[in-house]
């Protein structure tokens, strides 16, 4: 059935049309609506509508059913259903129970009361007006409650599809925000590096109230280099020490633990010596032809570690001087992090017109920030995960 069935980007706009100024009614609608607003959401579009949910409806107005699933629920009460499981067939055995829980609320007061924005999210007034002002770009939002105190930070690349989420969540800390919220601000970055940058900063320098289980440092695991009696370099993914200077950090074991599976296929390194092939011989890359020995110091050590070298140097800026070209608020503008001799000295914003050329002109571009671990975890994790961003470097 799916395999000749249009694409949902073909039918997207045809959706929208139908459903105009209409109430969406659904056989626990939470579910369809979120499929809905997920697919629309894949195409850049907020879909927004009103619903109705005929398993809400069934329990206030035809309470003691043993089940309120669609299919036993219409053949207790005798609604002739063909196709179930079809999509024709489930959406009309809906209509002939709608029209039947219609009819038994004669007063129309339940159906009034049970008409929500979002399936069981039905947002405040004062929530709507909050989110009608806030636009669908990338950065830092400030939650205010009504003295002006900011009560949490945070960064998104969608600011109103964020705190429409902070507003609709249920879990106990959406609900405090929920209740104490008057008012939200946000500053525009168009990069997300820059947004993640900023909330870190901010977070530390205003302490919100509930931003306090995010102030825990946001990486666990490290990655470490030593040499052992061999000769060769050996890399080792352990719990963040703070004595020691790491290659590069991360949020868990097995986020560190895919970057060096990764690493080990891309730079052909050893297993047995990148700590993923526990074993006093040969590793098993070795034994399928993989591996040219460093397990067994069969490969020279030095030109081993030049590959592991070359592994280092891609990720991490210790000592390095660059700047990380990123988007900017603007189409014409971008944006630029600065890092002099491995520190991370700030950033700032440019116009494509202005060429940067030297650490002169950078510098004044630039806003001075805070240079820490956070901010070097962040910054190394975007540049793995982004294998294009642009980086300059210089002398």
């Amino acid at each position: 059935m799916l395999r000749n069935a249009p694409k949902f980007y073909e039918v997207a706009k045809r959706i929208v049309e139908i459903t105009d100024d209409c109430i969406l009614v659904a056989h626990n609608a939470q579910f369809d609506y979120r499929i809905l607003c997920t697919e629309f959401s894949r195409l850049g579009f907020e879909y927004i509508r009103p619903s109705l949910c005929t398993v809400e409806l069934a329990k206030d107005l035809i309470p003691g059913q043993d089940s309120y699933s669609l299919g036993k629920l219409v053949r207790s009460l005798g609604i002739p259903v063909t196709d179930r499981h079809r999509a024709s067939g489930d959406a009309l055995a809906t209509v002939k129970l709608f029209q039947m829980l219609l009819d038994k609320d004669t007063t129309k007061s339940i159906i009034q009361q049970s008409i929500r924005l979002n399936p069981k999210l039905q947002l405040e007034p004062r929530h709507l007006d909050i989110i009608k002002e806030l636009p669908t770009v990338t950065g830092v939002y400030y939650i205010h409650k009504s003295d002006g105190e900011i009560i949490y930070i945070g960064k998104s690349k969608n600011i109103k599809q964020r705190i429409n989420q902070h507003f609709t969540s249920t879990n106990q800390k959406s609900k405090k925000i929920q209740a104490q919220v008057t008012a939200v601000t946000y500053e525009t970055t168009g990069s997300e590096l820059v947004a993640l940058l900023k909330e870190s900063e901010e977070i530390k320098r205003v302490k919100p109230k509930f931003n306090r289980s995010l102030r825990r440092t946001v990486f666990t695991h490290a990655l470490y280099s030593f040499i052992d009696d061999h000769g060769y370099m050996n890399l080792k993914i352990d719990v963040v020490d703070g004595r020691k200077n790491p290659i590069t950090t991360f949020s868990n074991r097995q986020s560190g633990k895919s970057f060096i599976t990764k690493a080990v296929e891309d730079y052909k390194l050893c297993q047995k010596l990148t700590g993923l092939y526990k074993t006093k011989t040969s590793c098993f890359n070795y034994d399928i032809k993989t591996c040219d020995g460093a397990c067994i110091q069969k490969e020279p050590a030095e030109i081993y570690n030049q590959r592991v070298e070359a592994l280092i140097n891609k990720n991490s800026y210790k000592n390095k001087n660059m700047v990380i070209i990123d988007r900017g608020r603007e189409i014409d503008e971008r944006s630029a992090i600065l890092i002099e001799n491995g520190v991370f000295k700030g950033l700032g914003f440019f116009n494509l017109n202005y060429q940067i050329n030297n650490i002169e002109v950078l510098e004044s571009i630039v806003t001075p920030m805070q240079n820490n671990r956070d901010t070097q975890h962040i910054i190394q994790s975007y540049l793995r995960k982004n294998n294009k961003a642009k980086i300059i470097l210089f002398t």
